[in-house]
C-alpha cells in the first residue's frame, strides 16, 4: 500500500516538476505530452494546442533532468538502506566506503588536468568519477578484509581512512593546479545542471541492475539484522552476501555520484525517515525508500533550479539544508537507543 502511494506521488512529482521554469506549461499539457509518447495508447490521444517549443522544452530540457534526479535519488537512497542494514550502523550512507572521495578525485583529475577529455569527450567527467569511486571501494574492501572475513568495524574504519587520504589529495590538486577551480567546487557540491538524456542512458543500467540485486536479497538482508553468526547458522553465506550487496550498493552509488557530483544526506536521512514509517522489514523498506529518495531529490533539484533564477544553487546545498535539521529532528524523536 505504502509503495503504491509513493509511486503515485513520484509520478505526480515528475509531472509537476516538469512544469516549473521560466516557460509556464500546465501540468495537464505535460501529462498529455507524456501520454502521446506512449506506444499504442499515444496515437489515440488528440494533440493539444500548445506551441511546438513547449514540447522541445519538456522533452529536451526539463524531463531529462527530472528523470536523472529520479534515478540519482533512487540509487543513493537504496544504497543507503542496504549499507545501513548490512553494516548495522545507522550512520552508514553510500559514501561510507570512500565512494565520494574517490569520485571527487577522479572528477578533479578530469577537470584540472584534462584526464580523458580528448578521448572520452562529454563522458570523461562521469567515467573518471565512476572509475575513482569503484577503485576506492575495492581498495577499502581489500584493506578491511582479514583472514577471509570482512569485519564491519574494520570496513567502516578503512573507508574513513582511505576517504580522508583521497580528500587530502584532491585538496592538494585544487590548491596547486593554478587553475580556476570554480567548476570543481560546483561539482563537489552536487548538481544536475547541464545533464541530459545521454547521462540518463549511462546511469540507467547501473541503477536497474543494482536495484535488482538488492531486491533479490532482501530476505537474506533481514536475516543479517540478527548478526553474522546467527545468520550463518540460519544458512546465509554471510561473506558471499556481503560481497554481493556491497558490490551492488557501491556500483549504484558510484554511478549516481559520477553523473551528479557529491549529493549528501539522501542516502542517510531517507532510509531513516522511511524506516520510522514502515519498520525495519527490508521487503517493504527498500522499495519504499527507493521511491522516497527519488521524490525527495526530484523536488530538491527543482527548488535548486528556481530558487536563485536565473542562476542555480547546487542541489547538494538544498539537500544539506533540508537534511541536516530533519536528521536532528529524527535523532531527537527516536526514543530507543541503537539501530
Amino acid at each position: 500500500m505504502i509503495n503504491a502511494m509513493l509511486f503515485g506521488v513520484l509520478g505526480l512529482a515528475v509531472v509537476v516538476c516538469s512544469t516549473i521554469g521560466p516557460a509556464q506549461i500546465s501540468p495537464l499539457d505535460v501529462m498529455v505530452m507524456l501520454v502521446r509518447k506512449l506506444p499504442w495508447v499515444g496515437s489515440m490521444v488528440p494533440p493539444g494546442d500548445w506551441p511546438e517549443s513547449h514540447e522541445t522544452i519538456i522533452f529536451q530540457m526539463r524531463l531529462a533532468r527530472v528523470v536523472l534526479a529520479v534515478l540519482v535519488g533512487a540509487g543513493l537512497a537504496s544504497s543507503g538502506v542496504v549499507l545501513q542494514g548490512l553494516l548495522q550502523n545507522p550512520m552508514a550512507d553510500p559514501y561510507i566506503l570512500g565512494i565520494s572521495s574517490g569520485a571527487a578525485l577522479g572528477a578533479t583529475a578530469a577537470m584540472l588536468f584534462g584526464l580523458g577529455m580528448h578521448t572520452l569527450g562529454v563522458f570523461a567527467l562521469p567515467l573518471t568519477a565512476f572509475a575513482g569511486a569503484v577503485a576506492t571501494a575495492i581498495t577499502v574492501y581489500n584493506v578491511a578484509r582479514v583472514g577471509g572475513r570482512t569485519p564491519v568495524s574494520t570496513l567502516i574504519l578503512a573507508g574513513i581512512a582511505v576517504g580522508s587520504f583521497l580528500s587530502a589529495v584532491t585538496s592538494y590538486f585544487m590548491i596547486t593546479s593554478g587553475q580556476n577551480i570554480h567548476q570543481v567546487v560546483f561539482w563537489l557540491m552536487g548538481g544536475l545542471a547541464g545533464r541530459g538524456w545521454d547521462h540518463v542512458l549511462v546511469l540507467l543500467p547501473y541503477i536497474v541492475a543494482g536495484l535488482a540485486v538488492m531486491l533479490l536479497n532482501v530476505r537474506k538482508l533481514n536475516v543479517m539484522l540478527l548478526g553474522d553468526e546467527p545468520a550463518q547458522h540460519l544458512g546465509v553465506d554471510v561473506e558471499r552476501l556481503k560481497q554481493v550487496l556491497l558490490g551492488a550498493a557501491t556500483l549504484t552509488a558510484a554511478a549516481a555520484v559520477a553523473v551528479s557530483g557529491v549529493i549528501g544526506f539522501v542516502g542517510l536521512i531517507i532510509p531513516h525517515a522511511v524506516r520510522l514509517v514502515v519498520g525495519p522489514d527490508h521487503r517493504v523498506l527498500l522499495p519504499a525508500a527507493t521511491l522516497a529518495g527519488a521524490i525527495f531529490l526530484t523536488a530538491a533539484d527543482t527548488l535548486a533550479r528556481v530558487a536563485a533564477a536565473p542562476g542555480e544553487i547546487p542541489v547538494g546545498v538544498i539537500t544539506a539544508l533540508c537534511g541536516g535539521p530533519f536528521f536532528i529532528y529524527l535523532l531527537r524523536k527516536k526514543k530507543e537507543p541503537g539501530f
